[in-house]
């Protein structure tokens, strides 16, 4: 390797030579990669596509001992260290310019234990790739809705999805944890071992180490599900969502209903005339038995009248991948979310006007429902404090073209600005990168006890690359 130019912690430029470079690779079982070599402008992209940075060096781990090669190595050099999971994080944390990437996402390996329901995950672990190794055995965890978000970052911030109201969230179902500190010592993270450390890994957003496994306790699902969309005109939306509203608050814990407001694609169960129309769609999984499932269902016609559905029992991996087509890699995408404790009548009267003048027919606002057991959890249990949401709102952008950048931006932080009053809060996972004045709001009185636990395992910052919170001094 020739030298390459670097930027250290402290913003300054300086270079590595290649003796340095030499010694990274041989330390590593995987590859470093470098601008111009094979590999690496596919290793520097992410999901997001406004995300376009370009590292100096990607440190492509292939288990935990290449993460401690890396961090050492950028301890020893003072680098400046972004961390990559699944890659799939709005605010596109997992890059940074000029400095060192510790990529995860060759270690997706998962081991199930069936007998103690327990399942233990690499750092790179997307959620397909979960899913299908614990579904083999008709069990879960809670996670998310697109199998290719990555289940690290997904589980620091909190993580919910269509399991949440039943079995809590991705941070409630979380044994244990190997993490690698910013000090380059594996430590393990349990409620018996190093239990503040397992504490501020519960939601604090990737802050306090590289975690390179989790150790998740599981619970039977499916391998069927009752699932699907009923589709309204948003013309009905009005009556649609405050039906939704109060039925929100008290349906069953096996089961979760979701709200999209969009144009409506061209789903091959819609008539054509309804394509690229406005829509309120219901999204909904229910776990229980079907005889259940389908009075719930049935219900859930009754908000409205109709104008397609694609309701049935389906394989719960396959629910799990039905909205990748809508959140493939590559497209630009801008995210405004707030957490509601109730969808008043303001919120909804906001929602359905926004929803009405969607600046792209990739543009789309969904309302998720918490709830259930998330909410039964104390707010201080975990770093994660938003237990007393019901809803999440994501105002979720996405586009094709730098043109549009200004109109759909424009629209997402114009409806985060209206619904602002009502809101109680904000997901972590859902910030975009120049919301850092959000950040305490993200953890609220949680924040000052994270804050302390990052003095203690990152004093200097190094894990900085995220929605950071600052050591306590």
């Amino acid at each position: 390797m020739s030298d390459v130019s670097v930027l250290d912690v402290n913003g300054i430029k300086t270079t590595l030579d290649s003796a340095a470079l030499d010694a990274l690779r041989g330390a590593m079982r995987g590859a470093v990669l470098r601008p111009g070599d094979a590999g690496y402008e596919e290793a520097r992209r992410i999901w997001n596509a406004m995300i376009d940075r370009r590292p100096a060096l990607i440190a492509r781990c292939e288990g935990t001992a290449d993460v401690l090669a890396a961090v050492s190595f950028a301890r020893r050099h003072k680098l400046r260290i972004a961390v990559r999971g699944g890659g799939h994080n709005i605010a596109g944390n997992a890059v940074c310019d000029d400095g060192l990437v510790i990529d995860l996402s060759p270690m997706r390996s998962v081991r199930v234990d069936p007998v103690a329901k327990r399942a233990v995950a690499g750092g790179g672990t997307l959620l397909g790739d979960f899913d299908h190794e614990t579904q083999a055995f008709g069990l879960a965890a809670p996670v998310g809705i697109n199998s290719t978000t990555g289940l690290a970052g997904l589980t620091l911030g909190g993580g919910f999805g269509w399991l949440s109201r039943r079995f809590g969230l991705a941070v409630d179902n979380l044994i244990a944890a190997d993490v690698v500190t910013a000090d380059g010592k594996l430590l393990r993270a349990s409620a018996k071992e190093n239990p503040d450390l397992f504490w501020g890994l519960r939601g604090g957003g990737g802050n306090l180490g590289i975690v390179t496994s989790f150790e998740f306790k599981l619970h039977p699902v499916g391998p069927e599900v009752t699932a699907g969309l009923i589709v309204f005109p948003l013309q009905q939306g009005k009556k649609v969502l405050e039906k939704y509203r109060a039925f929100a608050l008290k349906m069953p814990k096996d089961l979760n209903v979701w709200v999209v407001m969009r144009k409506a694609p061209p789903l091959p169960f819609l008539p054509s005339h309804v394509h690229g129309t406005n829509v309120v769609v219901l999204a909904l999984c229910a776990t229980g038995e079907g005889a259940k499932a389908d009075r719930a269902v049935a219900r859930l016609r009754r908000f409205g009248k109709p104008v397609g559905e694609h309701v049935g029992r389906m394989p719960f991996v396959a629910w799990q991948k039905a909205f990748d087509p809508l959140l493939t890699p590559g497209a630009r995408n801008y995210w405004k979310s707030h957490n509601f404790t109730e969808l008043n009548d303001e919120v909804l009267g906001h929602l359905i006007d926004f929803a009405g003048r969607v600046p792209s027919p990739h543009c789309e606002v969904f309302v998720g429902a918490l709830g259930g057991q998330v909410n039964k959890v104390a707010a201080d249990a975990t770093a994660y404090p938003h237990r007393d949401a019901e809803f999440v709102m994501n105002v979720h952008g996405r586009w094709e073209t730098a043109a549009e950048d200004d109109r759909c931006i424009g629209w997402a932080r114009e409806l985060f600005r209206a619904t602002a009053p009502s809101a109680s809060g904000v997901y972590v996972n859902f910030m975009t990168q120049e919301e850092t004045d959000r950040v305490r709001a993200a953890y609220g009185p949680n924040y000052d006890r994270l804050a302390k636990i990052k003095a203690k395992y990152d004093p200097k910052n190094v894990l900085c690359m995220n929605q950071n919170v600052k050591p306590a001094s």
